[in-house]
């Protein structure tokens, strides 16, 4: 079990952030953009997506790429235990799911601030986004060279040489 290779943890959540994202504009910003309109109108926001749409494109961006670093952060401390590959990139997607998209949009729908529709929509697309960006940022992380003076491993080593 080598060491956790925080390089790779940035450069994977750096990628998967940009596929989520992408994925998320696709989906809320042209497939559903419409309806979230329609809901910001209905909410008493009719301006709320166009004030500023370059500032809030980049933060969304930014916000997907934090998310992304913690996820593969967790995919790579679960690694040693579940083993790598995509079924664990696509456990740790999912835990990530949970909390960032199932949760809250249950909560918001609850607490009657949205609606059920766009919720159920939002939640679906989230699968999509959460698990195919942990599974690209997954597919780039690499374990870290292990530094540790361990015989055996010195032994392997020199019996390779």
């Amino acid at each position: 079990m080598g060491k956790i290779n925080y390089g790779r943890v940035i450069l994977g959540g750096i990628v998967g952030g940009i596929v989520g994202a992408t994925l998320d504009w696709f989906f809320n910003g042209v497939l559903l953009g419409q309806l979230w309109l329609d809901t910001a109108r209905a909410l008493n926001h009719p301006d709320a997506f166009s004030t500023a749409p370059v500032a809030v494109l980049v933060g969304l961006f930014l916000l997907f790429i934090v998310g992304a670093v913690l996820m593969i952060w967790l995919y790579a401390a679960v690694r040693p235990r579940l083993g790598g590959g995509v079924r664990t990139a696509v456990y740790v997607g999912l835990v990530a799911w949970t909390f960032a998209k199932l949760l809250p949009n249950a909560f918001w729908v609850l607490a009657g601030i949205f609606g059920r529709r766009i919720m159920f929509y939002d939640t679906l697309a989230g699968i999509v986004e959460i698990v195919a960006g942990t599974v690209v940022g997954a597919a780039l992380y690499k374990e870290a060279e292990s530094t540790i003076a361990d015989p055996a491993t010195a032994a392997a080593r020199q019996t390779t040489r």
